[in-house]
């Protein structure tokens, strides 16, 4: 039995889906589109395994956005890679009941046995609202579930529902429209059906949605069938216009008059916890202060919190590598074991902490629900640059990875603002630039000298200063190469709910799984090549420094070197700013691997950070000087450097075109950028 799991975003969907499935899940991208989907599987109290596949929230079917668009061709089987569901749990935020049961109409439609889990009905107690479920099960025809997913009441009464036989079909939704506007819509359908459009006969709603379309783009409608939906439009805008104006308006009109029987609201409205909340989250100065202080704790945890758990995990890895080093004779495999594997993987796990430390703050900003408030303080300097508020949370995505946040702007209508967003939103720094963060102001100042506040500083900055540059970027594509008129946003603020940690522990999980199997696929491949490149040729040279200059890898490092010198960067760094074209925490393995292989067998395993501290350069001046770590640093900021980026952008903007012009020009201003710093510096005198 498969069922789908749909709602309006900020509904809870998500929290409902992992306390349904816990770890029994997987998450992919649906062929052809990049909108993700999750996919579980829980035991009814039988013990029967059903599947569930979480749809992307929408807030209708009348798709005008890719995730919309999935939703429908999976709910109307029209995609061959995913089988119609045999069922629907639809989740509405019980709070604003009304609202939420547009989407819920438009699914009962299709005919399909229906749960509605009413949740967040905690929230909807606190406003004072008294609903009737009886009542209401009645008037939809459907099993109605009241549900606070974040503490996992009603789950047991959903998975009795979920196990039901009988579970009943929805009952038939009269909108009562205008005859004028009834005669126009089966004028319509006749149309369609002539055409062959229409997959379910017997089902006036996909009809009606295929009706509702702007945009072929779509899995499920053909070349050929496009012309067909044009011609069955102007149809009903000749007989009936502004039809979708009156379909909306008569939707609302049922639904106000089925809830005004089963919704008693309070006589006086009174200020709620959220309308509290927002007075300060939302107020211009205290609203900009709250976030500067979030991420001001998230840094200063991100320091201090994870030190711990870092030395553990590299004590680790140098009792591995002492390890093989004692019960393996020296040669050429245990320099790969050791100098290689170890010292590349190991330099780059060791970020974990402080990686997941930065994807929990994440989900409890979303969870809550004031990540939707940081978007809605954002929109008005997001205005100033020819965007709004919904283009910065695809931008906030980023800074846990770019991918994600290119795919988030499938939720953008506007193309131009779409395009415009995924060309800046890889300046996010992801958690991808974190180990290099980390390990250069690590390097520039060591932790004894100074407090941890000066580090958290550091950092904030170079947070900033991404997040700027995507703002002037995003300003110069707006006024140059992609002109046009700048849309507004309309962005439903949800009201603040008490955070899963459960589900929050899920997506911890499956982050650092996703950064583990990376971590022993990409970064070991790339750190076995580096290490062979380094190692071979070999020289007669007993001297490993000389071996590692004479290498392949030496003297590809060597020859880019007049190339970054003005940026303070010698053959060493050059190796891997190369290597980390493949992904950017690259460049930390890189280092790692460069550094073990040119040290000689007796020495003992240090720590990467403690290793670059006495770097030295031919005449003894400190190699990686805070200068050059801030220039490094600054480079990362807008370097590209993320193939998988480039291929989700290539696949967004279906050409070569865009991701290729991307790549350029952050490249060309990352150069840019470490060379002013660097230069005006050493000007300076520092």
């Amino acid at each position: 039995m498969t069922y789908a799991l749909v709602g309006n975003p900020n509904c809870g969907k998500t929290t409902v889906f992992n306390a349904l499935t816990g770890l029994r899940q997987k998450v992919g991208n649906y062929p052809g589109v990049t909108v993700e989907w999750k996919e579980g599987e829980c035991t009814s109290p039988r013990g029967e395994r059903l599947r569930l596949i979480d749809l992307p929230g929408a807030y209708s079917l009348n798709a005008r956005s890719p995730d919309e668009a999935v939703l429908l061709d999976v709910l109307l089987g029209r995609r061959s890679d995913t089988p119609r569901p045999d069922r629907i749990i639809c989740i509405l935020d019980a709070s604003n009941l009304e609202r939420n049961l547009y989407l819920a109409t438009h699914i009962l439609e299709l005919g399909l046995p229906t749960i509605l889990v009413l949740n967040m009905i905690d929230v909807a107690e606190e406003k004072g609202l008294k609903i009737d479920f009886p009542a209401l099960e009645k008037q939809f025809g459907s099993v109605i579930i009241p549900m606070q997913a974040n503490t996992q009441k009603g789950l047991v009464e959903l998975k009795f529902a979920m196990d039901r036989e009988d579970l009943p079909t929805p009952t038939k939704i009269d909108l009562r429209l205008p005859q004028t506007l009834n005669d126009a819509l089966q004028a319509g359908y006749q149309s369609l059906n002539k055409a062959g459009v229409i997959q379910h006969k017997e089902l006036t709603a996909e009809s009606l949605c295929l009706l509702s379309q702007h945009d072929p783009g779509h899995h499920g409608i053909t070349d050929t069938q496009w012309p067909a939906i044009v011609a069955a439009r102007k149809i009903l805008e000749a007989q009936a216009p502004a039809w979708e104006d009156q379909l909306v308006s008569a939707r609302y009109d049922w639904i106000h008059e089925h809830c005004e029987s089963s919704v008693r609201r309070p006589g006086a409205a009174k200020a709620s916890a959220t309308d509290l909340f927002d007075a300060v989250l939302l107020h211009p100065l205290w609203g900009w202060a709250t976030v500067t202080v979030i991420l001001g704790i998230l840094f200063y945890l991100i320091f201090s919190l994870a030190e711990g758990p870092m030395s553990w995990i590299e004590d680790g890895f140098a009792a591995a590598g002492q390890t093989v080093q004692k019960i393996m004779p020296p040669g050429d495999l245990r320099d790969l074991i050791t100098k290689g594997i170890i010292a590349g993987v190991g330099s780059v796990v060791v970020f974990l902490p402080q990686i997941l430390i930065l994807f929990f703050f994440i989900g409890l900003m979303e969870d809550t629900g004031y990540m939707a408030r940081v978007a809605f303080i954002m929109d008005r300097l997001m205005s100033k640059v020819g965007l709004n508020g919904k283009s910065f949370l695809p931008l906030l995505s980023s800074y846990a990875c770019a991918v994600p946040g290119v795919m988030a702007t499938r939720t953008i209508d506007n193309p131009k603002d779409r395009l415009i967003t995924i060309l800046v939103v890889p300046l996010a720094s992801c958690s991808a630039r974190l180990p290099v963060y980390l390990l250069m102001i690590a390097t520039m100042i060591p932790a004894e000298h100074v407090p941890v506040t000066t580090k958290v500083g550091l950092m904030v900055l170079m947070y900033f200063l991404g997040t700027f540059g995507a703002f002037v970027f995003a300003w110069i594509f707006n006024r140059s190469i992609m002109k046009g008129e700048n849309s507004l946003m309309i962005l439903e603020l949800p009201s603040y709910k008490t955070p899963s940690f459960k589900g929050i522990a899920i997506q911890l999980w499956e982050r650092s799984r996703i950064f583990i199997r990376r971590a022993g696929t990409i970064i070991l491949g790339i750190s076995i090549l580096l290490w062979a490149a380094a190692t071979y040729p070999k020289s007669d040279s007993p001297d490993p420094s000389v071996q590692l200059s004479e290498s392949l890898a030496g003297k590809i490092g060597r020859g880019i070197e007049p190339l970054i010198a003005p940026l303070g960067y010698d053959w060493k760094m050059g190796i891997g700013l190369l290597a980390s074209f493949a992904a950017r925490e690259v460049f930390v393995s890189t280092m790692s691997i460069v550094y073990s292989v040119e040290k000689s067998e007796d020495e003992e395993t240090q720590p990467l950070r403690d290793r670059l501290l006495v770097e030295v350069k031919p005449d003894g001046q400190p190699r990686y000087t805070p200068l050059v770590c801030l220039s490094l640093m600054v480079f990362y900021v807008f370097a590209m450097q993320c193939m998988s980026t480039v291929a989700i952008v290539k696949r967004e903007t279906n050409g070569w075109k865009w991701p290729l012009f991307q790549l350029g020009y952050m490249t060309v201003a990352a150069y840019v950028a470490a060379l002013l710093v660097f230069q005006i510096g050493s000007a300076l005198g520092y």
